[in-house]
């Protein structure tokens, strides 16, 4: 039996969100799934070691530019043409897209498994995926995704950065995709001081490779903490997932270090400036700071600047014991 599973959103935290339902189908069918997927989700690389994944399949769609080759009508037969190829014998959706619909049934695949269609608005991200699969398949899936990285790994990076366990060693996500996500330095700088004041610590800081990133990670790094900091930003994504796996908790904004360093393991705290707060407390890793003065943050709270560093450390203090 040959299953293709559609994960079209573009992120890698919306492909770690997705972990546990594209898990539980190849589960329940006792087999290995083939995954579609957009490259910037960085699934060939999460995905390297699923024993549950056979193969990812790139969607090569760009929604800003439309230039991608599955884009437009051209791309549309471009991309029936490729997953045909492949004999599906089912295909599971996770999307209310039409045209995902006319795809799956272009490329001959018998039985169509999707959410309901046209249905996006207000759709609840987790509890849509478990809906879904309740519903198609009678199988309950917990929001819990879980990145599995070898010992090897964690034990070759723990000797070669001199990571000791006698130390609070602290992921520090300070990237973010979008500006109104990305957390002041000072706002990081006043964590780490109350940090320092009380426990020997080191932090790692990851991000991206924009100017405004790395404006935050250099304000961070060449600040009095420099010689307790160590820079991600050169490594990728296979390459950092050691170095978080060796970290004892995370405070991040919400971007992929949130949903990586959750489903690795670690207690995540994450600071919620301008997303709903299901990106942030769907796992039970993660645990939400909100801005000062929001009972409920949304897409335009626009609070990064209200984020209160104490509140911070004190949420640390009380995952710490």
């Amino acid at each position: 039996m040959k299953i293709l599973i559609v994960q079209n959103k573009k992120g890698i935290g919306d492909l770690v969100i997705y972990l546990p339902y594209i898990e539980a189908i190849a589960k329940k069918f006792a087999t290995k799934i083939y995954l579609l997927a957009k490259e910037n989700s960085k699934a060939t690389e999460l995905m390297k070691n699923n024993k549950n994944i056979k193969e990812i399949i790139i969607l090569d769609r760009d929604n800003k530019n439309n230039n991608g080759i599955h884009d437009g009508l051209a791309g549309t037969f471009s991309l029936v043409k490729k997953i045909k190829s492949y004999k599906f014998d089912k295909i599971f959706i996770f999307n209310s897209s039409l045209r995902f619909n006319l795809i799956a049934r272009l490329s001959s695949i018998k039985d169509i498994f999707q959410y309901p269609l046209l249905a996006k608005k207000n759709q609840n991200i987790t509890k849509t995926a478990q809906n879904f699969l309740k519903a198609k398949l009678d199988i309950d899936v917990e929001s819990n995704p879980k990145i599995v990285i070898s010992e090897k790994e964690i034990e070759h990076i723990k000797k070669k950065y001199n990571i000791l366990d006698d130390q609070k060693n602290i992921l520090l996500g300070i990237g973010g995709s979008g500006v109104t996500k990305k957390i002041p330095a000072k706002t990081f700088l006043k964590f780490m001081e109350f940090c320092n004041q009380k426990y020997n610590c080191r932090f790692f800081l990851a991000t991206g490779k924009n100017k405004d990133e790395q404006f935050i990670l250099n304000e961070i790094f060449n600040s009095k903490f420099k010689s307790k900091c160590l820079q991600l930003d050169k490594l990728n994504l296979l390459e950092t997932l050691p170095f978080i796996k060796n970290c004892n908790i995370a405070v991040c904004n919400d971007s992929s270090f949130s949903h990586l360093s959750a489903a690795l393991g670690l207690p995540t705290i994450v600071l919620m400036a301008d997303t709903p707060i299901i990106y942030g407390s769907y796992s039970p890793q993660m645990h939400p700071i909100l801005p000062d003065g929001v009972s409920e943050v949304k897409h335009n709270t626009l609070g990064k600047d209200k984020i209160n560093p104490l509140k911070i450390f004190e949420k640390f203090q009380s995952l710490l014991n």
